[in-house]
């Protein structure tokens, strides 16, 4: 049987289940399609693209060696997709298209229509156990996350996970029949101080679960301590499999699953709440419009002041822990997740400003944007999502950055102005700075943080009362 291979966010030969089922068809050929009037649309970030472009070119190096050759083709959208992948299909005269199930709604909707004229089978890996595997009940998705977790951990215990597909292809190096290197067209920002998944597999993740892991709970919170795996940016683009990673974490702790309060299994946790809303976003197909969660909110009005908007971006609030934090963001990509939960709050709670222009803002920055991690990380800090943050709870962001950067580390490695404020001052410095007569160096607050939070409280107060009218 004639199969093509169709290259989507699997940039892996390990636990790759469409590549394998196609080489078992005698697979000798692939094809990858872009969407760049859809990745525009979506916000995808320039060091992303070019996360991918690395990744897509050594993957296909890996695939020349499987004797695949492959074809990359530009498109504007997943209707081009469509249109080009039937063509292809009934010019090259296959019988089977294997492909890896991208979860998102208008992915999802594209494959339907497909399978109506060509024959697409759809395998999935993107997650340890299977979608929706893990449900309360009354068969639904949980829509808390501590049951969610309680449960799939007994589904691991009773039934394992699948593992039929790790290191079930081998490469042959010896095969030097190469294709050149493609370029995307599309804007991109260098992501070269990221290596490449291979790299991250047979060095870093080794490392760090032996060096690191151990100390993972205590350091994880701590901006100034590369403490945590780095993972996720090769999560997003499917070029290091989870479950692949959950084998190699039993390997070094084979009872880390017993005990989920201990310290070691705090990272595993981590990869268990990236299950949760990757389910949620299956579950809930509306949350890839980026509706709010919780169907109160829908008609809650943000009041978005865009100078405030601004300041935030550009990180220019006169918080420390928030600007640095925002700089980081902007000079390489990415931002620590304690980080993440700080400015989250600080924009939507503090500057009252719509969760889904942070969650844009992020995704057009980061390097590991994923809309299902991206957008319920933002719903949970605006209080509108699926087992959010309260309303209520709100970020202090002086106390939070006295208590993950208590001697300033952090905050001076991405605000050099502030190099030579003392610890005790370094976490709103304006007060030492203006005695010292060097108010310029550094922003004003933009606003004050206990009246914003009355203000807050306020707000949301009195809008909730309406719908519950």
């Amino acid at each position: 049987m004639k199969s093509l291979y169709w290259i989507r966010r699997d940039f892996r030969v390990d636990d790759n289940p469409a590549l394998y089922l196609a080489l078992q068809q005698g697979c000798r050929h692939a094809i990858y399609l872009t969407a760049t009037k859809t990745w525009q649309a979506h916000n995808a970030a320039p060091i992303q693209v070019d996360f991918i472009e690395r990744h897509l070119n050594a993957f296909i190096a890996q695939l020349n060696t499987l004797g695949i050759t492959v074809q990359v083709i530009e498109c504007s959208d997943f209707n081009e997709q469509r249109e080009v992948i039937t063509e292809f299909y009934t010019r090259h005269q296959f019988e089977h298209v294997f492909a890896n199930q991208e979860i998102e709604l208008r992915e999802q909707q594209r494959d339907s229509k497909l399978q109506q004229s060509i024959n697409l089978s759809v395998s999935q890996c993107d997650t340890i156990l299977p979608h929706l595997s893990v449900l309360n009940k009354s068969g639904e998705m949980f829509k808390v996350f501590t049951p969610y977790k309680k449960a799939w951990l007994q589904n691991i215990h009773q039934s394992g996970y699948e593992q039929g597909f790790l290191g079930a292809i081998k490469v042959d190096k010896a095969n030097t029949n190469q294709q050149a290197p493609v370029s995307l067209n599309f804007e991109k920002n260098c992501s070269r101080k990221w290596p490449l998944a291979s790299t991250v597999l047979d060095n870093v993740l080794e490392s760090f679960m032996r060096d690191k892991l151990p100390n993972y709970a205590e350091h994880r919170d701590i901006p100034s301590i590369k403490g945590t795996s780095g993972l996720s940016p090769y999560f997003s683009i499917g070029a290091i499999s989870p479950r692949r990673v959950l084998h190699q974490l039993l390997n070094h702790y084979p009872t880390i699953l017993e005990n989920s309060k201990a310290p070691l299994f705090s990272w595993l946790n981590e990869l268990i709440w990236r299950e949760f809303y990757r389910n949620l976003l299956v579950a809930y197909p509306r949350l890839c419009k980026h509706t709010d969660f919780q169907t109160k909110f829908a008609s809650f009005i943000w009041p978005n002041q865009e100078q405030l908007f601004k300041a935030w971006c550009e990180g220019k609030t006169g918080y420390p822990i928030i600007d640095a934090a925002m700089r980081q963001l902007q000079q390489t990509g990415w931002m620590h997740n304690r980080l993440r939960m700080i400015v989250a709050s600080f924009l939507t709670k503090h500057l009252l400003i719509d969760w889904r222009w942070g969650e844009a803002f992020f995704m057009r920055s980061l390097i590991d944007g994923d809309l299902a991690a991206n957008s319920g990380g933002w719903q949970w800090s605006a209080g509108t999502g699926c087992d959010a943050q309260p309303y209520f709870r709100i970020f202090n962001p002086v106390t939070q950055s006295k208590k993950f950067d208590p001697h300033g580390h952090f905050i001076r490695k991405y605000l050099p102005e502030l190099v030579n404020v003392p610890d005790k001052e370094i976490h709103l410095p304006h007060a030492f700075l203006a005695k010292q007569n060097q108010s310029t160096v550094y922003w004003p607050t933009i606003v004050d943080l206990s009246e914003a939070r009355k203000n807050t409280l306020d707000y949301f107060s009195q809008q909730l009362n309406k719908v519950a009218q």
